[in-house]
């Protein structure tokens, strides 16, 4: 029983030190950024066809920042791809003239912190950078439930691909 104890804690002090060592590989300079303003990186092999390709830099939380495009409004977003659809508090999508009256908030959803009333919506056009999806769609929710919006699957699943690289988010259309 005492070696198998000794073998335990060898163990989880050697996976310490190896996700340290990752940690340290990992690292990149992007990572201690905090801006929230996407950075463009270049189209891929043929600027010609039309790709759009846009880096987003982790910020010093971990999460990925950007402003969004809705109406003519600068929205500010969080990159999720565990949110099905985009979240937008009450006061963000009142700057656009999205406002729900109160029989709208007939939607049950499911967050971090329980289940709420939402109002569906649909976004004609959502812009990120160079990058534009239309017909989106999107949720509204209580300020009080909702302290950053979040840029989910419903933006995200209308681009060519999105993927986590070198501490950026890679967004591609």
């Amino acid at each position: 029983m005492r070696s198998i104890m000794f073998l335990a804690a060898v163990l989880i002090g050697l996976g310490t030190v190896m996700a340290q060592v990752a940690d340290k590989m990992t690292a990149t300079p992007a990572m201690a950024r905090t801006e929230t303003t996407p950075v463009r990186i270049a189209a891929l092999s043929n600027p010609q066809a039309g790709i759009r390709s846009l880096a987003i830099p982790r910020d010093a939380r971990g999460h990925f920042q950007t402003e969004a495009r809705i109406e003519g409004q600068r929205i500010g977003f969080m990159v999720d791809t565990g949110a099905s659809v985009i979240a937008l508090n009450e006061k963000s999508a009142a700057r656009f003239g999205l406002r729900p009256s109160r029989a709208e908030y007939n939607a049950t959803v499911t967050t971090a912190n329980g289940k709420l009333m939402a109002a569906r919506a649909k976004l004609p056009m959502v812009q990120v950078g160079e990058i534009t999806v239309r017909d989106v769609d999107a949720m509204v929710l209580p300020d009080e439930a909702l302290s950053e919006n979040l840029l989910g699957l419903s933006f995200l699943s209308k681009l060519k691909r999105f993927e986590y690289s070198n501490g950026q988010m890679i967004l591609e259309q």
